[in-house]
């Protein structure tokens, strides 16, 4: 770790000092109204919550849940839980009680906020009766104290220990792709490191605006949302919900941007409705309507102000990322995991390259193992695995390389592809080996597809799993509909057949009846598809299937 590092206490009391009565923190609180927090409020309410914790005499290190969506308090109770020497444990707001239950018990959770949530009923039986609990001014009605009675009541806490670069700041659980959700301890050192190497990477400054809506909870968020304005100052607003997005976007006039692949093939298709693809082609390509159209459908969209655009979490289809550079906006795809708190590869404005996630962000080794395994080391490498040194050995090498079970290949200018998951290759019956998630990205490319799952091992040839976007799911009830759908989907089906390897073509294509969501537990709280759960539920009817001699199969 370098000696000269800024860690996030000293931060919050520079920006305290410096940029008292400037705004840092916009709430929107339902109705129109919305809260803003200068530096001064935002680090106040914090020392006094801070004051509190205290109070309550938990030993020290004590680990606090917060359970919310995002909001200007999430990042206000981080810092005071902070502030009172305690390790702060976020939970993804959409967790079922289950999973709720087993992150409280395994990180021994003593205290949890639990804030502004959509379902807290179904949350509700995972958090122990006797669990001291404390609510926030958006949280759903319930007898826990209040965050605004707290402040009111205690005093700001005047000075707190500064703490190690090495010591825990937080323990991150993983989305359980593939299991139970393990947990990733960040130390404060972890997180300066990566916040003071974006900013220089990518030259974010103070007046910066960003709109916090992607989970807190989640590591891509926390690191350039909560550690990026943390560390450059700037001004971040909140989402009020999924029905007001759009007009929360207009309202933020964001300058960075960032979304996952969902979002932007969603504002694309949204574009799309209104102005066909052909219609809106043959006007770009009038040199006087070029720039007026180009801007009208940014400023529409809420991004006209945008210098930054980032796309995380899954690769985004070539044609997408052409049709929106075309418009004048460069989205940049970037490459991290909880292990290394999202700070791994980048794509550099003008040196982007279609396919690749990137190159390495500023101290970041990269080195590809003889399996073709890709292994990245930064000193914003986690600690370890939470009460597990097995899977932590497992996981980062003797000489701190982390192992992160994707494939991937360098071009010269050290800007990295990944070409599957090691784990997730699976062998045909004839003895072929095939990468599902290359397969899956030209898939989900197509704007009538959410969601694709590549399987097949120990049958002759893959196959494909396809959920439908929401917008065509309803409608496939009518005969016409179904027939234009199948007709597309056989078309894309020949399409990939022709661009992959023999033994990579697809046998048929399998669409879905039913949703897969969080809540069935087909997706992780991040989105991810969790392919034992996929394939579980389908394998009896896979012999059916392969002796049908149909390309495309509706489950009925």
């Amino acid at each position: 770790m370098p000696e000269n590092i800024t860690l996030p206490l000293e931060k919050i009391q520079y920006w305290e000092r410096h940029r008292t009565e400037q705004i840092y923190l916009s709430q929107p609180m339902g109705e129109g109204r919305v809260t803003d927090y200068t530096w001064r409020r935002a680090v106040g309410e914090a020392r006094r919550m801070a004051s509190y914790l205290q109070s309550l005499d938990l030993p020290p290190k004590s680990r606090i849940a917060i359970i919310s969506k995002n909001c200007a308090h999430w990042v206000m109770s981080d810092w005071a839980i902070w502030m009172a020497g305690h390790v702060s444990v976020p939970l993804y707001p959409t967790l079922n009680a289950d999973t709720v239950s087993y992150i409280l018990e395994h990180s021994g959770a003593e205290v949890a906020f639990v804030g502004k949530l959509d379902d807290w009923e179904m949350m509700k039986p995972g958090v122990p009766e006797d669990m001291h609990c404390i609510s926030y001014p958006l949280s759903p009605k319930t007898d826990f104290p209040t965050w605004d009675d707290i402040v009111a009541r205690y005093p700001a806490l005047d000075s707190f220990e500064e703490r190690d670069a090495d010591e825990m700041a937080t323990i991150v659980y993983t989305s359980g792709s593939t299991g139970r959700p393990k947990g990733v301890m960040l130390s404060f050192g972890n997180m300066a490191y990566a916040a003071e190497g974006v900013i220089q990477a990518v030259e974010i400054t103070s007046e910066e605006r960003m709109l916090s809506y992607l989970p807190l909870a989640h590591v891509f968020e926390r690191f350039v949302v909560e550690m990026g304005s943390l560390y450059a100052g700037f001004r971040v607003f909140f989402a009020e919900s999924l029905d007001t997005f759009v007009n929360d976007l207009k309202y933020a006039r964001p300058t960075i941007f960032l979304a996952v692949p969902r979002i932007w093939t969603k504002f694309q298709a949204g574009v799309f409705e209104k102005l066909p693809p052909k219609k809106l082609n043959r006007l770009l390509r009038v040199p006087l309507l070029n720039r007026v159209i180009k801007k009208k459908i940014l400023t529409n969209l809420g991004l006209e102000h945008v210098k930054f655009a980032g796309s995380g979490s899954a690769p985004l289809a070539h044609d997408i990322l052409e049709w929106y550079r075309n418009l004048g906006l460069e989205l940049l795809e970037g490459y991290g995991m909880s292990e290394n708190f999202a700070y791994s590869h980048m794509s550099m404005p003008g040196r982007s390259r279609t396919g690749y996630v990137g190159e390495p962000l500023p101290g970041v080794e990269t080195r590809i193992s003889e399996e073709g395994e890709v292994q990245v080391k930064s000193s914003a490498t986690m600690l370890g695995y939470y009460k597990d040194p097995e899977k932590t050995a497992e996981t980062i090498t003797e000489d701190g390389f982390i192992r992160t079970g994707d494939k991937g290949e360098e071009d010269d200018l050290k800007r990295l592809k990944l070409t599957g998951r090691i784990k997730e290759i699976f062998k045909t019956s004839k003895g072929k080996y095939v990468a599902p998630a290359p397969i899956e990205n030209e898939l989900v490319a197509h704007p009538k597809i959410e969601v694709a799952c590549v399987t097949g091992a120990d049958y002759t040839s893959p196959h494909a799993l396809v959920m439908l976007s929401e917008d065509v799911r309803p409608k496939v009830g009518d005969p016409s509909v179904r027939q234009e759908v199948e007709r597309e989907l056989k078309q894309l089906m020949e399409q990939v057949n022709r661009q992959v390897d023999p033994h990579e073509r697809l046998k048929f294509m399998v669409v879905v009846k039913d949703e897969w969501t969080i809540e069935n537990d087909f997706l992780t709280p991040t989105m991810k598809l969790k392919r034992n759960v996929v394939e579980d539920e389908y394998k009896s009817r896979m012999d059916d299937w392969y002796a049908s001699g149909q390309a495309i199969i509706w489950e009925e």
